[in-house]
């Protein structure tokens, strides 16, 4: 999937209750698994009545004169995260911009969707991840979500900035035994929240591998999302 230009799909909940999620797909900044950690996540954030909105932001441009995904995919596992971060360094600042316009559409149309524009997240799956980070830490008031999930997040790539001043609360889950993505990625974002005092939350599964968005393993990761709605609506929960 060869993304030159972004778009935001929306699913609507039959029952909204006011919270919405962007949804950043993951695919080795090279294409998108826009059905299985879009569509699917959507899904399941509607059954939830929280709306969503699924991503497609900008990726490498695949030439086939140079055939970047095979050669990913055909030798070892460094060389393969030699050519991704190399080939997908210049294209992070579109995917960042994509995602914050994202968070600032879904601001300003959220009468429009009956959203509560204090309560917007963005959650992604891998490369998803790094841009979810991306945006959480360069946003400004307007472009900044009130919380985020990195799911099995890739950090090398993420473009660094200021962990926000403002309170926003991070969801982070991976499995132990991801061999796609280390998971101290994942501990990696979960530590500079930490340092820095902010809220969050990590579920670091034994087994689950890379890649278990919506999927059933038969295994505890499959109860990631549950727990994810527990730390929401927890969060959300009126105070008394």
């Amino acid at each position: 999937m060869d993304v030159t230009e972004p778009t935001l799909t929306a699913f609507l909940p039959a029952n909204p209750n006011g919270i919405a999620v962007i949804i950043a797909p993951g695919g080795a900044f090279h294409f998108l698994a826009f059905k299985d950690e879009g569509i699917a996540v959507a899904k399941r954030l509607n059954e939830k009545g929280i709306m969503a909105f699924v991503l497609k932001y900008r990726l490498v441009h695949e030439d086939p004169a140079h055939p970047y995904l095979a050669k990913m995919f055909s030798g070892t596992f460094e060389n393969a995260t030699r050519i991704m971060d190399s080939t997908s360094a210049p294209v992070l600042p579109l995917m960042l911009q994509d995602g914050l316009t994202a968070v600032k559409f879904v601001r300003e149309n959220a009468a429009k969707y009956k959203i509560d524009p204090t309560k917007i997240g963005f959650m992604g799956f891998s490369a998803g991840g790094t841009v979810t980070m991306s945006v959480v830490c360069n946003a400004t008031d307007e472009s900044r979500p009130n919380f985020a999930a990195p799911i099995y997040g890739y950090e090398p790539l993420v473009i660094r900035g200021e962990v926000p001043t403002a309170r926003t609360p991070l969801f982070v889950c991976a499995a132990s035994d991801d061999v796609g993505v280390q998971p101290s990625n994942s501990i990696q974002f979960y530590s500079r929240w930490l340092e820095a005092k902010q809220p969050v939350e990590l579920h670091m599964y034994a087994k689950g591998g890379h890649g278990f968005h919506t999927k059933k393993q038969n295994l505890a990761v499959d109860t990631w999302f549950e727990r994810f709605f527990d730390w929401l609506f927890l969060e959300y929960t009126p105070k008394k």
